[in-house]
C-alpha cells in the first residue's frame, strides 16, 4: 500500500518519474517472470522460449489529433508502436490484444476504418489479432493495445547489457516524425485561420508518412541474426533520442559519448526543420516517434556493421562517471539533456 497524506503534482514527477514512484514496491512472486517493469517489455519463461509483454495507451487530444490523424493510419499506428516495443526485446511478436473506448461521436464506419489499419498492419507482420474489449467513452477516442511476443531467453536483448567501450548505434534516420507533426499542426493552424486555405503538403510524403504510418524494425532484428550480431542492450525510440540514451545509461550503469554529426537525419527532415525554424539535431534528439533501434555492440562485431546503409554508429559507451555526453559538430563537448515527451 502507499500511504502519502502529501499533495505532490504528477508534472513535478515527469512519466519516468511517476513510473519509477509506482513500481518502486513491487515484488516478484513467481520465478519465470523473468522482467518486470523497467524495460520495452516484460519477459516471462515458459520452458525452453520465453514470452515478451508489453502494453501501450493512446488517447485523443493527447497521442493523436483526428482532424489530421487518418482513422485508418492511426489503426495501423496503434498496432506498429506496440511492435517495436517487441523487437527492442530482439523478439519476434506474435499476437496483440485491442480494447477501444469510443464516444458517440462515432459512427460504425468510423471504427471499421480504424480496424482495417490494425489488421493491415497485422497483416504485414504476419500478428494475430486475438482479444480485446470495448467500452463507451466519454473522453473520446481510446486505444489500447497489448502486444505478445516470443523469443529464446538466450535471444532477448534488455537495456542492462552495455559495456564500457560498446559502439552505439542507431537503425535508420532520425527526428523525421516530430518535423512531419510539427508540419500537419503548422497547417492545421492556417487551416483555423482561414478554411479557404488549403493544407499545403505537397512534397513532404517522407515525414508526413514517418508521423502518421511508422514501421517497426522487423527487417533490422532480422539482419542482426543474419550477421550473427547480439546487440549487447537494445530500445526503441519512442520518446527521443536523448530520452533513449538515458534510459540505456542508467539501465546499464554506464556513461555515453554521442557525436552530432553521425546522427542520421534525413535531407528533407532536415530543409523542413530549417524552414520550420527548428534546430535539425535537437528534433532527432527529442522529438521522438521515429520507432528506430538504439543498441550497443560489442567493438568486435564492428566489422559486421560497418558497411550496412541502415546502421548508424553514433557514439560509444563510457565509464557511468563521465556521464553522458554529446561532441558537437564544431568539435565541442556538451552535457546531453534528455526532454523527450511530457506525459504531464
Amino acid at each position: 500500500m502507499l500511504e502519502n497524506n502529501t499533495r505532490t503534482s504528477l508534472e513535478s514527477l515527469g512519466e519516468f518519474g511517476l513510473i519509477t514512484h509506482l513500481t518502486k514496491n513491487i515484488q516478484l512472486h513467481h520465478s519465470n517472470t523473468l522482467k518486470g517493469v523497467g524495460d520495452d517489455a516484460a519477459v516471462v519463461k515458459h520452458g525452453d522460449n520465453c514470452s515478451v509483454i508489453t502494453t501501450d495507451l493512446l488517447l485523443e487530444g493527447i497521442h493523436f489529433d483526428l482532424s489530421f490523424f487518418p482513422l485508418k493510419h492511426l489503426g495501423y499506428k496503434a498496432i506498429v508502436v506496440n511492435l517495436s516495443d517487441v523487437y527492442a526485446m530482439n523478439a519476434i511478436p506474435k499476437q496483440v490484444t485491442v480494447s477501444l473506448g469510443i464516444s458517440s461521436k462515432f459512427s460504425l464506419e468510423a471504427i471499421e476504418e480504424l480496424y482495417a489499419g490494425m489488421l493491415a498492419a497485422c497483416e504485414k507482420y504476419q500478428v494475430d489479432l486475438v482479444g480485446g474489449d470495448t467500452t463507451a467513452s466519454k473522453q473520446g477516442l481510446v486505444i489500447s493495445v497489448t502486444a505478445i511476443g516470443e523469443a529464446k531467453e538466450t535471444d532477448l536483448v534488455y537495456r542492462n547489457g552495455a559495456k564500457e567501450f560498446d559502439l552505439v548505434c542507431v537503425s535508420g534516420d532520425l527526428g523525421g516524425a516530430y518535423t512531419g507533426f510539427q508540419l500537419l499542426e503548422r497547417e492545421k493552424r492556417v487551416f483555423a485561420s482561414n478554411p479557404e486555405v488549403q493544407p499545403d503538403l505537397d512534397g513532404y510524403d517522407y515525414i508526413l508518412e514517418r508521423q502518421l504510418k511508422p514501421e517497426a524494425r522487423k527487417d533490422i532484428v532480422e539482419l542482426l541474426k543474419q550477421l550473427d550480431v547480439k546487440p549487447t542492450s537494445m530500445i526503441d525510440i519512442s520518446d527521443g533520442l536523448a530520452s533513449e540514451l538515458f534510459h540505456l545509461a542508467s539501465q546499464s550503469n554506464v556513461g555515453i559519448t554521442l557525436f552530432e554529426e553521425k546522427i542520421p537525419i534525413d535531407p528533407m527532415t532536415y530543409n523542413t526543420a530549417r524552414e520550420m525554424e527548428l534546430d535539425p539535431t535537437l528534433t532527432a534528439l527529442s522529438g521522438g516517434e521515429d520507432y528506430e533501434l538504439l543498441f550497443t555492440i560489442k567493438q568486435a562485431d564492428y566489422e559486421k556493421l560497418k558497411n550496412n546503409p541502415d546502421i548508424t554508429i553514433i557514439g560509444h559507451v563510457t565509464d557511468a562517471k563521465e556521464g553522458l555526453h554529446m561532441i558537437s559538430k564544431s568539435g565541442n563537448k556538451h552535457a546531453l539533456k534528455a526532454q523527450g515527451w511530457k506525459a504531464f
